[in-house]
């Protein structure tokens, strides 16, 4: 077992310095000595055994049960000296095997029916509500934010991606609009408050809801928008725009021509759609199986290739496509730190395994948008080739109308009770 780690340590690390440490004390170092020496001690044998035979699953599992202990410095600058000799790193002959079966396994059983898509957005969206509150931005965005400078705070940033989606839609006053995946509500009530649009926000997190609605109540705005428990394909309504944000990794492959269907029957005739989502640069992959199990169960990032086709058999047009790089990375980022800084009061919430499996997910994550192909697409979709302009310098011209409005809300006195 032991020259089975070495070979994994030295496929993986040709720049820096990683040392494994194994329970009899022995060590194994990999890397050119650049860098800040990183060590990872496994704490028993069988964890040995378990990184060897499924890296991908047992690397996040073994830290997240406190058997992976890295000293040096943090799981994220492990993931980040992997990341930067991710260009060098050919899989073992075993891990390549491993990635062809379970690409052909995803095939046969990424389906999810509204009844899994229920039970997926539970796992992740209906624990402790208090856990959100600790690293997500005031409104509750938990999507990639739109950094437009590196200066800005999160909450710029998480305003600046609201600002650029609900310009590209170019929202009339009155307007109807459905939000497929409202979340906790914060674009539905931007869309209600500074485009006096009437909202339909759809959710399939009960904890969600509760607090969107409330929102809605507390800003006054209930009676233009409408929180529902409801899955999209239940949709029967037709709307003048259409927004999707940080949903459509949760349909499925299988489910994707179901979903632009319903854009498509859900969409009036001069209607706009916009939907964000995270894909991958570098063509169709399987989704890490740790994320899979333990963070979002039946997720899947697609490249834009696995995507057009069902917009197309749709009968939708694609107006704009624009990609976001390294927003994400920065985003998460921005949440690791608020999580860290707060760690001790998630621990007491959840206790320190959660904290553990959250800080993995977090660190993971980001490591994955700065080197491992990530990225997030927003694609602005119609279905006539006149319902937007024909240049993109309208985004910018709504952006800056937008944000007077936003500066003119902030000043706006509070109704009275």
């Amino acid at each position: 077992m032991k020259f089975a780690l070495q070979a994994l340590l030295s496929s993986c690390i040709h720049e820096g310095s990683l040392t494994i440490e194994l329970p009899d004390g022995e060590r194994l170092t990999a890397g050119n000595g650049s860098g800040s020496p990183l060590t990872i001690r496994l704490t028993d044998t069988r964890a040995c055994r378990e990184l060897v035979l499924n890296p991908e699953l047992a690397f996040g599992e073994l830290y997240t049960d406190g058997r992976l202990v890295v000293s040096g410095g943090s799981i994220y600058d492990v993931l980040d000296l992997l990341g930067h000799n991710l260009h060098d790193l050919l899989p073992p002959h075993m891990g390549r095997v491993r990635h062809a079966l379970r690409s052909t396994f995803d095939r046969w059983t990424r389906r999810n029916s509204e009844r899994r898509s229920r039970h997926n957005v539970h796992h992740h969206y209906d624990i402790d509500d208090r856990i959100y509150s600790l690293f997500l931005d005031r409104d509750r965005q938990y999507s990639c934010a739109y950094f437009e400078s590196e200066r800005q705070t999160l909450e710029e940033a998480q305003l600046a991606k609201k600002r650029h989606i609900a310009a590209k839609m170019l929202i009339p006053s009155g307007a109807s609009v459905l939000d497929i995946g409202c979340g906790w509500g914060g674009l539905a009530l931007y869309l209600s408050d500074l485009c006096e649009a009437d909202v339909t926000g759809l959710t399939l997190s009960p904890e969600q809801l509760k607090v969107a609605e409330r929102r809605a109540s507390e800003k006054k705005l209930d009676a233009r928008v409408h929180f529902r428990l409801q899955d999209y394909r239940a949709l029967e309504s037709t709307f003048d725009r259409i927004v999707s944000v940080g949903m459509f990794e949760h349909v499925g492959v299988k489910c994707y021509d179901a979903f632009f269907d319903v854009i498509r029957r859900s969409l009036k005739d001069d209607g706009i759609a916009v939907l964000h989502s995270i894909g991958r640069l570098d063509g169709k992959s399987p989704m890490n199986p740790w994320f899979a199990k333990y963070i979002f169960p039946g997720s899947y990032v697609p490249s834009l290739a696995e995507v057009l086709p069902s917009i197309e058999k749709a009968g939708l047009i694609v107006t704009d496509i624009e990609i976001l790089r390294l927003h994400y990375a920065d985003t998460l980022a921005a949440w690791r730190q608020r999580f860290l800084d707060h760690r001790q009061q998630a621990a007491d919430v959840l206790g320190e395994r959660f904290c553990r499996m959250w800080e993995f997910y977090l660190a993971s994550a980001e490591a994955g948008f700065r080197y491992g192909g990530l990225m997030v697409f927003q694609i602005q979709l119609a279905k006539r080739l006149d319902t937007v302009p024909r240049t993109r310098n309208y985004i910018a011209r709504e952006e800056t109308r937008l944000r007077e409005l936003e500066q003119a809300s902030a000043t706006r006195p509070v109704a009275a009770e």
